[in-house]
């Protein structure tokens, strides 16, 4: 699994997410996506894996979603914390049911389907199509 404090920079995830997901996208290609971020996005829920010692059940605990070319990462953070998900689209699995839900490798992030959630709804529609474009998974359509 690649998860990352990011909360200071971090030369091991900045070298581990060109490597796996591609660098950022350059300011042309951002403008022709009409964007590559998210806004927050509230957690219902972490898988074991991803929750870390510090995190504060309590707290409201958002994530946001950043395209990369061949992947994506996703930000959350915990009080001052802030961590960094890795996941390539060949591993990144989608659900669509109480939640809307990120899995890879086993580990998973759990997003509330509130009011957020349908603010970025197009967004998330976006991220869909660039994993699918990135696979090569014409043959599905039909």
């Amino acid at each position: 699994m690649m998860l990352f404090d990011t909360t200071v920079t971090n030369t091991d995830f900045l070298t581990e997410a060109r490597n796996t997901v591609g660098k950022a996208f350059s300011f042309i290609e951002k403008i022709k996506l009409g964007g590559v971020s998210s806004g927050k996005l509230e957690i219902d829920e972490l898988s074991d894996n991803l929750q870390t010692e510090d995190l504060l059940p309590s707290a409201d605990n958002y994530a946001t979603i950043v395209l990369r070319p061949k992947g994506i990462i996703v930000h959350f953070r915990n009080g001052q914390n802030r961590y960094s998900w890795v996941i390539p689209y060949y591993r990144l699995v989608i659900y669509h049911t109480r939640t809307f839900t990120i899995h890879a490798n086993g580990h998973f992030i759990k997003l509330k389907r509130n009011k957020n959630y349908q603010e970025n709804k197009k967004f998330l529609d976006k991220m869909i199509d660039l994993k699918n474009d990135s696979l090569n998974l014409e043959y599905y359509d039909g």
